[in-house]
């Protein structure tokens, strides 16, 4: 998508970090990571961090986790739900299982939790986390 005047127009892409660093803080919308903050909700992947057009209110479908279906080297997704836990549509379960992630709904906060230990172990996780 390009917005401006002429051909010096501004090209808008996907928010898109390419490593991979732990959640320093979340809240008010949004979080805080590598010294950045990104409003909205996040998927953490091994390929990097992108926004997530999830919110609390819509239900998570094979659709709104496209990439992480896409994504290789994933044995674990945690699913930071919003404030409170949501718990996985039982054919979302079997399709993530059947790729071989297993998945752990909870709260945002205590997925950003679980993320972060999980990363600095070093263990092949994702994490698909709404903003709160």
């Amino acid at each position: 998508m390009v917005f401006g005047f002429g051909d010096k127009g501004v090209t808008i892409r996907d928010a898109h970090f390419p490593g991979r660093p732990g959640i320093d803080s979340y809240g008010n919308g949004g979080f805080r990571f590598a010294d950045m903050s990104h409003r909205g909700s996040l998927l953490l992947l091994p390929s990097g961090v992108y926004g997530w057009e999830q919110t609390e209110e819509e239900p998570i479908t094979r659709g709104s986790l496209a990439r992480v279906f896409s994504e290789a080297g994933i044995e674990f997704l945690l699913l930071g739900t919003g404030r409170q836990l949501r718990l996985v549509d039982p054919d979302l379960r079997s399709a993530l299982k059947a790729k071989g992630i297993a998945t752990d709904p909870m709260g945002t906060g205590a997925a950003v939790r679980t993320y972060n230990i999980m990363l600095a172990e070093q263990r092949p996780v994702a994490a698909a986390l709404i903003a709160v």
